[in-house]
């Protein structure tokens, strides 16, 4: 196995259990590992640091365990076990109302480059590194030792996550199926709304998990209201304002797959005839709305800046972005507020918002401030991860 040896002071993060090396902070590696190879990381001293998963780039090494050279035959299973018990404690697990989660959550679950979502016995995994992508096979083998017969199926989703460059045979695919277990599609629930999933055609792993939290607020919100929900996928936040007694909901995206589950979800709560579908640009359609049509707009765009030199423009984006649901928002009106943007910290989403705000000459009041749910665990020693920010906006 290779090693890798940091420079003098560099080991310091480690000692806190921060996941990544990065590359600068290397003074040798012994041997020649391959991308995606099991690699012992070393201070200066010779002290063991660890052990993690080699890759090239700026993050040079993920880190998977702490005070070992190597992992145990157990790891896999012990791992996912231990994430699984995060989501009981959370009251996730055998929820009547709720059967969908996130499951692992890459650095905040101690398993960097892996994402897992559950869906009703159904797990969509994505790997965004080539060590996870290697060990796809054995993470599936201790899917099926935690769960057993509850496991229905385990699909490969990683062929828009995983480096392209490192060579690998990025084919989406299942990695087992039971007996009888046929289907690319089921409904879910999630706090008693029922969801249609399509896990081979969806975005992510089809369906973003991490906005359940946010879509609960919106439906305690939503009753009376005129609802419009922009960049609205496969129409979440629409449902929960539909189910809450929203008066009318307009949901817009450009992606007319999108729009077409949107529909499905939508008569499922038997709610049609207060919904109109919209596919089209959700920003050319708010510069076009009509003032004080909406008292309840939802903003939940893409992520604007995917890495640290998108930044700039990512935050004039959310500024106009803003400025325009802000000034369109009837008087009394509520807007939610999101950006899912890594690069974007907190401080810097609220300061778009507020020069937003002010270019609209209105007075808003925050009401709350939102980030991701339980699920989407943020490790402690790895800020980094809280990725999900949000603003609740009261406009006069």
């Amino acid at each position: 196995m290779s090693k890798v040896y940091l420079k003098r002071g560099r080991e310091d993060s480690l000692l806190r259990f921060h996941p990544w090396v990065f590359s600068g902070a290397i003074a040798q590696t012994v041997g020649h590992p391959a991308e995606g190879d099991l690699v012992g990381v070393f201070a200066s001293d010779g002290s063991l640091l660890g052990c993690g998963h080699y890759q090239i780039g700026s993050i040079a090494v993920r880190m998977l365990g702490f005070g070992c050279e190597t992992l145990g035959d157990g790891f896999w299973t012990e791992s996912i076990d231990a994430a699984l018990r995060v989501r009981e404690a959370a009251g996730l697990v055998d929820n009547p109302s709720t059967n969908c989660f996130r499951l692992v959550h890459g650095e905040g679950d101690g398993l960097p480059g892996l994402i897992i979502d559950w869906y009703d016995g159904v797990c969509v995994m994505q790997a965004h590194s080539v060590g996870m992508f290697r060990a796809k096979k054995q993470i599936c083998e201790a899917l099926l030792k935690v769960f057993g017969d509850r496991l229905k199926a385990v699909y490969d989703k990683s062929s828009g996550t995983a480096p392209f460059k490192a060579g690998l045979e990025l084919v989406d695919g299942y990695l087992y199926r039971c007996e009888g277990f046929n289907d690319d599609e089921q409904v879910v629930l999630e706090n008693g709304n029922r969801f249609i999933v399509n896990w081979t055609e969806g975005q992510k792993t089809g369906f973003f998990l991490d906005q359940r939290d946010n879509r609960a607020a919106v439906g305690r919100y939503a009753a009376g209201r005129r609802v419009l929900n922009l960049f609205c996928y496969t129409g979440g936040f629409s449902v929960y304002a539909l189910a809450a007694g929203a008066e009318s909901v307009d949901s817009v995206d450009s992606s007319a797959k999108a729009m077409s589950l949107v529909d499905r979800n939508v008569e499922l709560a038997g709610a049609a005839d207060r919904h109109h579908s919209y596919c089209c640009d959700a920003i050319d359609f708010l510069k076009e709305a009509p003032e004080d049509k909406y008292d309840l707009i939802i903003v939940d765009p893409p992520a604007f800046a995917k890495h640290r030199g998108a930044l700039d423009n990512a935050l004039r984006a959310y500024r106009r972005l803003n400025a325009a649901a802000i000034s369109k928002v009837a008087p009394g009106g509520l807007v939610f507020t999101f950006s899912c943007s890594q690069a974007v910290d907190k401080e810097a989403f609220a300061l778009a918002v507020f020069s937003a705000a002010a270019q609209t000459g209105r007075r808003v009041r925050i009401l709350d401030r939102m980030n991701q749910p339980a699920d989407h665990s943020v490790s402690i020693y790895h800020p980094e991860g809280e990725y999900l920010k949000g603003l609740l906006l009261y406009v006069e």
